[in-house]
C-alpha cells in the first residue's frame, strides 16, 4: 500500500470522514440485518467520497486504500529494527529514493518479533536476534504525515548474527551512519527524533522502554 497517498487528514472534515467509515466497518462486520448492512455500506461509500474529495485522488483508489479492512477497526503495527556497528545505525535505501531503518507491517501470521526479525531480513539481508523493545509508539504522536488509519510503531534493538545485503524489490542499498550525519529519511517511516531515541537506547546500560 502506498501510505502517502492520503495525505492530509488534519481538517475537521477529513476526521469525520475517518470516524464514519470506523463505525461503517464495524456495522457491515456485527450487523445481521440486511438492510442495515446497506445502509453502513453506503456510510462507508460516502466516506470515501469525503476523503477523495480531500485529497484530490480518485475515489476508487480511496476506497482501496481507505476501506480495505474487515471487522473492527484497530491499528495497524509497524515494527522497526535498530542495528548499531562501531556507533552507527543501519539505514536502508528505498526505491524512493529515502532512508529508513529496517521494517515494515506486521504481517498476520507473524509476532512483532518475528516480522522485525523477517523485515530485515528482507530489505537488509542480515539476520538478526531480537534483544530489547526501545519504544512503542502512537505514530500519529511523532510522524508526518498522518493518516487515515492508527498506527502502532515498535521500535526493536537488534544484533546482528550473520547475512548480507541482496538484492531486492524494496530496497537498493544499505548502509551505517552516525547521528550527526544521516542522510535523507523517509520522514513517515522513521524520523531523526526516533533515530536518535534509538541512538540514546543503543549507548545506555539500563535503557527503558519508551511509551505513549
Amino acid at each position: 500500500m502506498d501510505q502517502r497517498s492520503i495525505m492530509n487528514v488534519n481538517d475537521k472534515v477529513s476526521q469525520w470522514a475517518i470516524e464514519l467509515q470506523s463505525l461503517a466497518q464495524a456495522g457491515l462486520f456485527y450487523g445481521r440485518d440486511v438492510y442495515d448492512k446497506e445502509r453502513y455500506q453506503r456510510i462507508r461509500e460516502i466516506a470515501a467520497e469525503m476523503m477523495a474529495e480531500r485529497t484530490e485522488l480518485p475515489a476508487e483508489k480511496i476506497t482501496r486504500l481507505f476501506c480495505n479492512d474487515i471487522g473492527y477497526q484497530t491499528p495497524k503495527v509497524d515494527t522497526r529494527a535498530a542495528i548499531f556497528k562501531e556507533g552507527k545505525i543501519l539505514l536502508v535505501h528505498e526505491r524512493n529514493g529515502d532512508w529508513s531503518v529496517p521494517g515494515g507491517w506486521c504481517d498476520l501470521d507473524q509476532s512483532p518479533m518475528e516480522n522485525t526479525v523477517k523485515e530485515v531480513k528482507e530489505e537488509a539481508g542480515l539476520d538478526v536476534a531480537v534483544c530489547s523493545v526501545i519504544a512503542v509508539q502512537d505514530r500519529d504522536k511523532h510522524n508526518e504525515p498522518p493518516y487515515a488509519y492508527g498506527v502502532v510503531k515498535i521500535f526493536y534493538l537488534c544484533q546482528v548474527l550473520g547475512g548480507a545485503f541482496a538484492p531486492n524489490s524494496e530496497t537498493t542499498e544499505t548502509g551505517y551512519f552516525v547521528e550527526e550525519e544521516l542522510p535523507g529519511l523517509a520522514e513517515e517511516k522513521c524520523n531523526r527524533e526516533q533515530i536518535q531515541m534509538c541512538f540514546q537506547a543503543y549507548r545506555s546500560a539500563d535503557w527503558k522502554t519508551q511509551f505513549d
